[in-house]
C-alpha cells in the first residue's frame, strides 16, 4: 500500500466489509466495477464481506471476483492448495447462494486456468443469470457435489501421489540422479511437508524472490537459491513446487532444458515433463 500510494495510486489500508464500504461511498460515492482478485479465501467473515459490495455496488455496477474453483481442485487431486491461509474453497452453488442472502446475483462465469483452475465471477445487484452459470449449476448437481459422499475419496486419491511422486524420486536418487525444485511457495511447503520430500531427495529450491533466497524451505529445510543455480548446478530433474506457472517457468528456463535437464509436474499424477 506504501508503494502503491507511493506511485500516486491511492490506497487505504483497512478490512473490508459493510462498514468501510459507507466510508468510502460517503466520500466517493458507488462503484460502476469493483475487483476482488484471490482474496475471497483468506476472508472469515464472509457475509459482511460481500454485503460490502452490496453496499459500494451503483445499482448497475459489477463486481469481478476470481475465485479458486473447488470442483478443479478436488477433481485434479490439488491438495498442495489448501494450506493455513486460505479458510474456504468455493464451489459455484455455494457461491450463488452467498451472493443471493445478500441481494447481489452470481450473473456469469469465466473459467480460467490460473492455479490449476479458477472462476472469474460477475456479480451484479440485478438479476440476469446467464448460460455459463445455469451451466455450472447443474454440472455440480449432477456430479452430486452438494452431497459428502462427493468429497469422501478424497484423502484416497492424495495419498496415491504421495506414494507415486516418493517412489519417483527415490527410484532417480538411487539411479544416481540430481534433483532440484522450483517455487519456494506456501504450496510447495505444504507438498514437501506432507509427503515428506526433503534433502535426502532434493538437493536445493530455487526461487525469483530475492527475500526467499539463501533462506529455508519450512520444515524440510531445504536450501533455496536464485534460479540461475538450475544452470550452474545443471541437476538432472527438477520438481516443479509451482506447477501452476509450469509454462512461464518452462520459458524461463529453456537453456537448462536444451543442455539435457527435465522437469517434473508432481499433480495430479507425478509425470516428467
Amino acid at each position: 500500500a506504501q508503494v502503491a500510494n507511493e506511485a500516486g495510486v491511492p490506497t487505504e489500508v483497512r478490512f473490508w466489509g459493510a462498514e468501510s464500504a459507507a466510508e468510502v461511498v460517503a466520500e466517493h460515492g458507488q462503484a460502476d466495477m469493483m475487483y476482488a482478485n484471490n482474496v475471497y479465501a483468506h476472508v472469515p467473515t464472509l457475509n459482511d464481506f460481500v454485503e460490502g459490495f452490496k453496499v459500494a455496488l451503483a445499482p448497475q455496477g459489477v463486481a469481478s471476483i476470481e475465485v479458486a474453483h473447488l470442483l478443479q481442485l478436488l477433481e485434479n487431486d490439488l491438495f498442495d492448495t489448501i494450506y493455513h491461509e486460505h479458510l474456504c474453497y468455493f464451489s459455484v452453488t455455494a457461491l450463488d447462494k452467498l451472493f443471493r442472502r445478500h441481494g447481489l446475483y452470481l450473473n456469469d462465469i469465466r473459467h480460467l486456468s490460473i492455479h490449476g483452475g479458477s472462476l472469474r465471477l460477475f456479480i451484479e445487484p440485478v438479476e440476469n443469470v446467464g448460460e455459463s452459470v445455469k451451466q455450472a449449476l447443474a454440472e455440480e448437481e449432477s456430479l452430486g457435489m452438494n452431497s459428502l459422499a462427493y468429497y469422501n475419496d478424497f484423502s484416497a486419491r492424495v495419498d496415491h501421489v504421495k506414494v507415486s511422486l516418493t517412489n519417483l524420486l527415490t527410484e532417480l536418487r538411487e539411479s544416481g540422479k540430481t534433483v532440484a525444485a522450483y517455487g519456494a511457495a506456501a504450496k510447495g511447503a505444504t507438498l514437501i511437508n506432507y509427503i515428506g520430500i526433503g534433502t535426502d531427495l532434493i538437493d536445493f529450491v530455487v526461487d525469483r524472490n530475492v527475500h526467499k533466497q539463501g533462506k529455508l524451505m519450512p520444515g524440510q529445510h531445504i536450501p533455496i537459491r536464485p534460479p540461475e543455480a538450475l544452470l550452474e548446478s545443471q541437476p538432472d530433474y527438477v520438481l516443479l513446487l509451482a506447477w501452476n506457472f509450469a509454462d512461464e517457468i518452462r520459458q524461463q528456463q529453456q537453456a537448462y532444458e536444451e543442455q539435457g535437464g527435465k522437469f517434473i509436474k508432481p499433480v495430479p499424477t507425478p509425470v516428467v515433463l
